[in-house]
């Protein structure tokens, strides 16, 4: 097939004509689709077939590809263009030529029966699709039609073939309907037609899979099919013989996995909570699976374990409130219960030795929130039953979370340690929930077992099992106020008493401190009995996420506390940094937690205290200031730059972030002279300007750089208001010299946050126009190299207009200039370059009336922007993009409503515009609509979503399916 750049059988200048859709030129296309080694050729015949599939041709060619003669893919496309064209273009076929249709596909389905299997499921799915089109009214008893066609004696086909075929038939045509874009209306009825005439099918499967005879993949595909009708809602009264016969074969194990599938389909579908009758009469069936579970899991046969455990599942979990309504049934229910918990309790390790326990665990959460729906009475009732089984699955929950012999251990491969990590986080969410249920007896249970290990004096104890222990309450305390409960007191009391000797049991330990930090705060007393244990733990690399992390959370939660200890935590602190024990994220983590503390000290502390932890650094970095710029030192400069930047993240003597005790509750230290972080950032400023000028073409040191006062500002607010006019002008220089993405990101934060207070908005509003004017200089060079700095700009500019429109009131901004850029910047191929601009037009069009250079603007060159839009819809831009585009449209239709409606119609009226494949009439009625949306956004996105497929070519084809 040549290469075009058009598809061929589009409407349109330099369209091929339809007639290229042969079968010779099918063939070569998909000849080209499956063999040509060029990524490019695949995709332009990918292209080309689509649009085959979907042309009219496609009614002559299909049947000519599915000839005997062609290779399998050839007849597989000619039976996918077959049911595209049944499903999609219904209305395209004349009502007297339904019945020789069908009577083709039935005749090709009985020649591949005993053919190409690929080819006999496509074409199975063109009639279902044919089916349901035609019925109830045109073919009202299909399915019975179906059964009897196929079971006529005078086929070529042997007995066996044509009933494969015709389960094959059966089992596709549900699945279509599932599928099908059938309007809501006849969806209703085709739904009710299939449920009569399940009537027809289950007897047919019933006799199939019970006659001694059947083979083994006749039976095997009557299981798939039954499991494929269930999912119709079809009454669970009605399956009942079917269910009890998948049982009976769940003893093959060539069935095995066929029979589970149909089994949880039937048990699990919405409807079936209604057949309480039924549900009862399963649960002797289920229970009568546990010697064959038991035998599985000492035979270590996972396959079979875990398949039963997906029955006894699926009928706990999707039926447990109206099992736990029929009271009188309550104990054949708890020993479905009692099923599943062994199932959780499935001996070995996850994920190694097995993988059915996490099966199990989203039906604890389930039937616990059942028993907490009843009214008291009954509530009381079942919390009697089903407190101990709670209590039992949270030992089960601890024992499985337990750790293998580090031997073991040892043996796993990092993907099995990283899923066994993932388990463990799903059992601590589990626990975390039955602590609804058990409440604060669950913690004095967890308690009391804990301080007997580590007191018994008569078997030594595994660290293992302390591990686990101890895990459980560090899931409960991380998100449950454990701050009134009695035996925290005696847990803190315990933990230095546990024997450290394995890194697993070391981290879990400093996380069930960290998880205890806000009720460290509320009795600070306890601090010095777990904060040595933290100090010492942040000197062992391999505890290096749980140690800082833990002292990140006390030094956050504890931190009004603390000062005594601060000298204490800020030399350790030091001692760790100066080592580089810890990776670059750990030693971040570490300098917020130093912040938070000496957030709470007196401004005098503060500054000793930062003056002595930064002291190294800015020697260090005086040292490489004068350093010739190399990849070594560039490393250290933007690591240290990193330090600083995370301390001054969380350094907030102004308390605006604190909780809400109020002063009369927390000795606050009153804020003496200038803020500690802003004499720091004014003494190492002149520094920091030099590291500057020799690293200014490097765009990851100025992003350290502008990250420092970034992460100032955002958290000193209006405390940062010193340093703007310096930082203003540091900015302007830098962008001067070489523009950066990073600089234009710092000067949007002071734009946020100083633009509209007079005292700045000189500086701010100097800065502003520098950045512009030195972007635009850029735009008119070429932008193309630096979709980064655009994206910024855009951001930029929008933040500007948001905050302080009087920004473009100003004569030496030139307003049309940025307004072309960004029309520009609308087709860059960067999507979030594309999003920024349209989020700068979608700010800048409201304003079109209070600013007036702004409606000046809109007004002499919407047109271009309007034009600009069109072309993105058009094709453009990519499809993910469109959203923004409408809301450009939103915008000019509510703001600028007389200029869009004279603009649109103009724009649209040259043919090809914006795209060859549009009519005129199809433009129209785009203008037309668009035009009278001026309320609702969401309908404008649709129209535009629509609109775009049809400039593309796209409607009606696979590519909409899910857009």
């Amino acid at each position: 097939m040549e290469r075009r750049e058009e598809q061929p059988g589009t409407a349109g200048a330099g369209a091929a004509p339809a007639l290229d859709f042969t079968v010779e030129n099918v063939e070569k296309a998909l000849h080209q689709l499956y063999y040509d080694p060029n990524i490019e050729n695949k995709n332009l015949a990918q292209k080309w077939l689509m649009q085959a599939q979907v042309s009219p041709q496609a009614w002559h060619f299909s049947w000519q590809l599915l000839q005997p003669d062609k290779v399998p893919e050839i007849q597989y496309f000619g039976a996918s263009a077959l049911h595209i064209k049944i499903s999609r273009y219904w209305s395209d076929i004349p009502t007297d030529q339904y019945e020789s249709l069908k009577a083709q596909l039935f005749t090709q389905i009985t020649h591949f029966a005993s053919g190409s299997k690929i080819v006999l499921t496509r074409l199975c799915v063109a009639l279902a699709s044919l089916a349901l089109s035609m019925m109830p009214d045109a073919w009202p008893c299909a399915v019975a039609d179906m059964v009897r066609l196929f079971q006529a004696e005078d086929s070529p086909v042997d007995g066996q073939g044509r009933c494969l075929a015709l389960l094959e038939l059966l089992t596709v045509l549900p699945e279509e309907f599932q599928t099908s874009r059938l309007p809501q209306y006849r969806k209703g009825l085709v739904r009710a037609s299939l449920a009569v005439e399940c009537g027809a099918v289950f007897p047919l499967l019933e006799q199939l899979l019970q006659q001694p005879s059947s083979p083994s993949c006749v039976r095997q595909k009557v299981l798939k099919c039954f499991s494929s009708w269930v999912q119709l809602e079809v009454p669970l009264q009605d399956c009942e013989a079917l269910i009890q016969a998948a049982f009976a074969a769940l003893q093959d194990s060539e069935l095995f996995d066929s029979s589970v599938e149909a089994i949880v389909n039937a048990i699990s579908q919405p409807d079936a909570q209604r057949y309480v009758n039924t549900l009862l009469k399963l649960i002797p069936l289920v229970l009568g699976l546990q010697d064959q579970l038991r035998q599985a899991v000492q035979n270590g046969d996972m396959e079979t374990s875990h398949g039963i455990c997906r029955i006894a599942v699926a009928l706990g979990e999707n039926h447990s409130r109206a099992l736990l309504d029929q009271v009188e049934h309550w104990q054949s229910f708890l020993a479905l219960v009692n099923m599943i918990m062994f199932c959780t309790g499935i001996p070995g390790h996850y994920p190694v030795n097995e993988t059915t326990s996490s099966l199990t665990l989203t039906f604890w959460y389930t039937l616990q929130d059942d028993i907490l729906s009843f009214e008291a009475e009954k509530q009381a009732v079942y919390q009697q039953v089903y407190r101990p089984v709670y209590f039992q699955l949270v030992d089960v929950l601890l024992h499985k979370a337990q750790f293998p012999s580090d031997e073991e251990y040892g043996f796993w491969s990092s993907d099995e340690k990283e899923q066994f990590r993932i388990y463990r986080v799903d059992i601590s969410d589990t626990l975390m929930y039955v602590y609804e249920m058990l409440g604060a007896e669950l913690l004095s249970n967890l308690y009391d077992k804990l301080g007997r290990l580590l007191t018994s004096s008569e078997e030594p104890y595994s660290w293992q099992h302390t591990e686990a222990l101890l895990y459980g309450f560090q899931s409960i305390a991380e998100t449950i106020d454990v701050n009134y409960s009695d035996v925290v007191p005696g847990l803190i009391g315990l933990i230095p008493r546990i024997s450290i000797s394995n890194v697993q049991l070391a981290d879990t330990v400093m996380f069930t401190i960290g998880a205890l930090s806000e009720w460290l705060a509320d009795h600070p007393v306890m601090i010095n009995s777990v904060l040595p244990l933290v100090l010492h733990a942040l000197g062992n690399p391999e505890l290096s996420v749980s140690s800082v992390s833990t002292l990140k959370k006390i030094c956050r939660e504890c931190k009004y506390d603390l000062p005594p200890y601060a000298a204490n935590i800020v030399a350790v602190s030091q001692d760790v940094l100066m080592k580089q024990i810890h990776k670059t994220s750990q030693c971040m983590w570490l300098m917020q937690a130093l912040g938070f503390l000496l957030s709470a000290l007196q401004v005098e502390e503060i500054l000793k205290n930062l003056h002595s932890l930064i002291s190294p650094y800015i020697q260090q970095l005086e040292k490489l200031a004068e350093e010739i710029p190399n990849p070594s030192n560039k490393l250290a400069i933007v690591h240290i730059l990193g330090l600083l930047s995370n301390l001054f993240t969380t350094l907030d003597v102004s308390h605006h972030e604190d909780d809400h005790e109020g002063p009369e509750l927390r000795k606050l230290p009153v804020p003496q002279g200038p803020n500690p972080v802003v004499v720091v950032l004014q003494q190492v400023f002149q520094l920091i300007q030099k590291v500057l000028s020799k690293w200014l073409n490097d765009a990851q040191v100025v992003e350290a750089v502008c990250a420092i006062f970034e992460k100032s500002v955002k958290t000193l607010l209006d405390d940062f208001a010193p340093m703007v006019p310096q930082l203003c002008e540091m900015l302007g220089r830098m962008y001067s010299t070489i523009p950066q993405a990073s600089a234009l990101d710092l000067t949007r934060q002071l734009v946020h946050i100083f633009a509209h207070e007079p005292a700045h908005f000189p500086p701010i509003e100097a800065l502003f126009l520098l950045v512009t004017s030195v972007t635009l200089t850029l735009f008119q060079q070429g932008p193309r190299d630096h979709p980064d700095i655009v994206d910024s700009f855009m951001q930029l500019l929008a933040q500007a207009l948001k905050r302080k429109p009087d920004l473009f009131l100003c004569e030496r901004l030139d307003v049309k200039a940025v307004f072309q850029c960004a029309v520009l910047a609308l087709k860059f191929p960067e999507a979030p370059t594309v999003k920024a601009s349209c989020g700068f037009f979608t700010e800048l069009l409201p304003r079109c009336g209070e600013v007036e250079p702004v409606g000046k603007v809109v007004q002499e060159d919407g047109r271009m922007l309007l034009v600009a839009v069109l072309e993105a819809i058009g094709g453009q831009a990519s499809r993910s993009l469109m959203d923004c585009f409408a809301d450009i449209l939103f915008a000019l239709n509510k703001h600028c409503f007389r200029l869009l409606s004279m603009w649109i119609k103009e724009a649209l009226q040259p043919p090809g515009f914006p795209s060859a494949r549009l009519s005129p009439e199809q433009k129209d009625t785009f203008s037309q609509q668009i035009l009278r949306e001026r309320v609702n956004k969401r309908r404008v996105k649709e129209m535009v979503k629509e609109f775009t497929l049809l400039c593309r070519g796209l409607h009606g084809t696979d590519y909409t399916a899910d857009y």
